[in-house]
C-alpha cells in the first residue's frame, strides 16, 4: 500500500533551540521541507545498517572507472603523473567531505545534499541541483552498463550488447523495487567483493614487482624509468608532460567520488547521528587506500606506452591494466578470474546508481519540484515510482548498439565529470552559506553541531576553487585548433548551462529568496531526530550483543 508523507508540524516558538528534549512519537521530521514523517514512520523508512552504508560508500564509488577507464590516464600522464593527479584530486574530495559532515549530521534527511542547497541557498539553487545529480546518476548508469558489455567481451566479443543490456535492467528493477533493506544487502556484498578485488591486485602488484611471475622477472619500477614518469600529451617537452597530468586531474575528477553517496542514504539510515559521522570519517582511508593505492599499483604493473591502453575505454576487456600486466607476464586463468571480479564490480556500481538515482528524483517530488505522485512510498518506505523512472532511464544504454560503445561512453563520461565537478561546487558553496548562517544567528559550532569537521573554512574554499578551475578547464583540448567537435563540447560543458538555466528559470517562476544568514532556517526537523535518536538508544538499551554484532561494530 503506498502512503504519502504526512502533513508537515512546525513549532514555530523553538526557532532558538536547535532540538526540544521530547520522544513523542507525534514529533514529526523534516517540516521545514514540506513533508513530515512520526518517529514510528522514520523507524520503518531507516532501514540501512552502519555496516551497509560503509560497504555502500565502496559500491557507489568502485566501478568501471577505477579497473578500467584509469588506463586513460596513465597512457596520458605516465605513472607519476596520475599518482599526482589522483593525490590532489583525493584531496578535493575530502574537503568536500568536510563540509558534508557537519550538515548530514545535523540533518540527516533524504536527498540531503540536494535539500541542503534549497534550504541553506535558494529554492533554486536547490531544484538545479538535484535534476544535476539527477542526470548524473542517470548517466552513470547507462556508463556501468555499456562498459560491463566490453568488460564480458572479454570471453564473447561477438555477443549482442542488447542482450546484456535487457538483463541488467531487470535485474537492477528487482533489486531496487521493492526494499531499501534488499538493495542494501545485495550492495553490503558486492562491495566486500570489490574490497577483496582492490587487496588482491595490491596483492598481484606486490608480488610480481618482486619477482612472482612466471618469469621470474623482478621488474620493480621498471616502467617508472623505461619509458619514464611522465607521459607527454597531445604536444612535445615541458607542456606536454604538465598537459598529460592536467588530464589525470581531469581523470580523477570522473573516476574518485564519495561524500554524495553518504549524503544521499543518511534518510534511510538506522541511528544516523552515529553511523553517518563514522562514514564520512572513514572516506579519507578509503581514497588513500582504493584510489591512490590502485593508481600507484597501475602504474607499477604496465607501461604507459602499452598499445592495448589505446582507448582504455574501446571494444575489448584486455584494456584493463591489470589485466593487459597478467597477459605480458604470462599468467593464464587469473585474468578470466580478475575480469569476473571486475564484472561483479561494475554491476554493483550500477545498482548504486539506480538507487542514487531513484533517491534524487524523490528528493526532488518532496519539495514539488518533480511531479507529486513521485513521492509515493510502498509499504516498506520505498520510493517506487522513482525506481521505476530511474530504470526506464537505464534504457538509454542502448544508444551504445547504434552509435558504438566506444563513442557513447566517451560521452557518457564528459556529462559525468561535468556533473560531478557541479556537485563538489555546490556542496562545498552550500556549506559556505551554511556556517555564514550559524555565524548570523549567533549559534556557536561547539554547541550547535553534533559533530564538527576539520580544516573548516579552508576546506570549502579549496574544494570550491579547485572545482571551478577543472570545470573549466575539462573539455580545453576542444578549443586547440582543429580539435573542436560539437558533441564533445555538448557533453563538457553543457551542464553548466542546464544548471544555470534550471536555476534561473525555477527562481523567476517561483520567484525564490536568496536566503540571507539570517533567514535560513537551521532547526526545523531536528526535534524529530532527537526523538528517533532517542527512541531507538532506549529500543536497543539493555540488549546484550552477539561477539559477531561486537566485532561488526568495531569494523564499521
Amino acid at each position: 500500500m503506498d502512503r504519502q508523507p504526512a502533513d508537515p508540524q512546525v513549532d514555530e516558538k523553538a526557532p532558538n533551540k536547535w532540538w526540544k528534549q521530547d520522544s513523542s512519537d507525534n514529533v514529526n521530521d523534516f517540516g521545514a521541507d514540506g513533508d513530515a514523517f512520526s518517529v514510528h514512520e522514520m523507524t520503518n523508512h531507516r532501514r540501512l545498517s552502519s555496516r551497509q552504508i560503509q560497504l555502500l560508500s565502496i559500491a557507489g564509488t568502485v566501478g568501471a572507472a577505477l579497473f578500467v577507464a584509469i588506463g586513460s590516464s596513465l597512457r596520458a600522464g605516465g605513472p607519476l603523473g596520475l599518482l599526482l593527479g589522483f593525490i590532489v584530486w583525493a584531496s578535493v574530495i575530502f574537503a568536500t567531505a568536510q563540509c558534508q559532515i557537519e550538515m548530514v549530521t545535523l540533518h540527516p534527511i533524504d536527498g540531503s545534499f540536494i535539500r541542503f542547497a534549497g534550504r541553506f541557498v535558494d529554492e533554486a539553487y536547490g531544484m538545479a541541483t538535484g535534476y544535476n545529480y539527477f542526470i548524473s546518476q542517470a548517466a552513470l548508469i547507462c556508463f556501468e552498463i555499456n562498459i560491463f558489455n566490453v568488460v564480458i567481451g572479454f570471453w564473447k566479443d561477438d555477443l549482442n550488447p542488447a542482450i546484456l543490456i535487457s538483463c541488467l535492467c531487470f535485474v537492477y528493477f528487482a533489486l531496487n523495487i521493492w526494499s531499501v533493506a534488499w538493495f542494501g544487502e545485495a550492495e553490503f556484498w558486492f562491495a566486500l567483493g570489490k574490497v577483496i578485488l582492490i587487496f588482491g591486485m595490491m596483492g598481484f602488484t606486490i608480488v610480481t614487482m618482486l619477482g612472482g611471475n612466471p618469469q621470474g622477472d623482478r621488474y620493480g619500477f621498471r616502467y617508472w624509468r623505461d619509458p619514464g614518469v611522465f607521459a607527454q600529451y597531445r604536444h612535445d617537452g615541458a607542456l606536454g608532460r604538465f598537459e598529460g597530468f592536467v588530464q589525470c586531474v581531469i581523470g580523477a575528477a570522473f573516476i574518485i567520488a564519495g561524500p554524495e553517496y553518504i549524503s544521499m542514504v543518511a534518510g534511510e539510515a538506522i541511528n544516523p547521528r552515529k553511523t553517518m559521522p563514522r562514514a564520512f570519517v572513514s572516506i579519507i582511508y578509503r581514497l588513500g587506500f582504493f584510489f591512490i593505492g590502485g593508481a600507484l599499483c597501475i602504474g607499477i604493473v604496465v607501461p604507459y606506452n602499452s598499445p592495448q591502453l589505446v582507448g582504455a575505454l574501446g571494444p575489448s576487456a584486455t584494456r584493463s591494466p591489470y589485466v593487459i600486466a597478467m597477459r605480458r607476464m604470462g599468467i593464464t586463468v587469473l585474468p578470466d578470474i580478475v575480469n569476473a571480479l571486475i564484472a561483479t564490480s561494475i554491476f554493483s556500481a550500477g545498482n548504486a546508481y539506480v538507487f542514487g538515482t531513484s533517491r534524487s528524483l524523490y528528493a526532488l517530488a518532496l519539495k514539488g519540484q518533480a511531479p507529486r505522485i513521485l513521492t509515493r512510498l510502498n509499504r516498506n518506505g520505498n520510493p517506487w515510482l522513482c525506481v521505476l523512472v530511474a530504470n526506464a532511464l537505464s534504457l538509454l544504454a542502448y544508444l551504445s548498439v547504434s552509435a558504438g560503445t566506444a563513442k557513447v561512453l566517451g560521452w557518457w563520461v564528459s556529462l559525468v565529470t561535468a556533473s560531478q565537478l557541479l556537485n563538489w561546487i555546490i556542496m562545498s558553496s552550500t556549506w559556505l552559506r551554511f556556517n555564514n548562517a550559524m555565524k548570523k544567528q549567533g549559534l556557536s559550532r561547539d554547541e550547535f553541531l553534533p559533530y564538527r569537521s576539520r580544516f573548516q573554512p579552508f576546506a570549502a574554499w579549496y574544494a570550491l576553487v579547485m572545482s571551478i578551475l577543472v570545470l573549466l578547464i575539462s573539455g580545453y583540448y576542444l578549443f586547440i585548433p582543429g580539435n573542436f567537435a560539437a558533441d564533445e563540447f555538448i557533453f563538457a560543458y553543457g551542464m553548466i548551462f542546464v544548471v544555470i538555466v534550471l536555476a534561473l528559470g525555477w527562481k523567476l517562476i517561483k520567484r525564490t529568496k536568496f536566503q540571507r544568514g539570517h533567514e535560513v532556517d537551521l532547526t526545523s526537523g531536528l526535534e524529530a531526530i532527537e526523538a528517533y535518536t532517542q527512541a531507538y538508544e532506549a529500543s536497543i538499551a539493555g540488549k546484550k550483543k552477539s561477539i559477531a554484532s561486537r566485532i561488526g561494530d568495531a569494523i564499521f
